[in-house]
């Protein structure tokens, strides 16, 4: 995905870039839709203008971004699988697994909550 190569190359652990390059692949894969987009310097995906999910990286893991309403909606889920979450983010740590299923449930109700929304953030 050439719009994220720049800060994909930027990250210096080789596995956790693979790790973010294949999240990315196969959302674009699932919901080819999506728009890719960097952001203040954050890869994101959008759909028709609106934010949908973002990604930044730490030392010892990834940090998925989503709008209180959407972490709010699956903070029980976030938790039972074993990540930890912010008011508006989750962490994924180098060591533990991608739930790509909690993934997809969180990108489609983002997807479906703003389907008529007409701004990048919800109001």
């Amino acid at each position: 995905m050439k719009e994220f190569t720049d800060y994909l190359n930027a990250i210096t652990n080789k596995d956790q870039r693979a790790r973010l390059e294949n999240i990315f692949t196969w959302i674009k894969e699932t919901f080819p839709q999506l728009t890719p987009r960097l952001a203040w310097n954050q890869p994101m995906f959008t759909d028709h203008g609106t934010f949908i999910v973002g990604f930044s990286t730490a030392k010892n893991h990834i940090s998925i971004a989503n709008e209180f309403a959407g972490l709010e909606e699956f903070k029980d889920q976030i938790l039972a699988a074993g990540y930890t979450h912010g008011k508006m983010l989750w962490k994924i740590t180098n060591d533990q697994e991608v739930d790509y299923g909690l993934l997809e449930r969180m990108i489609t109700f983002n997807i479906e909550e703003k389907k008529e929304c007409t701004t990048f953030w919800r109001k």
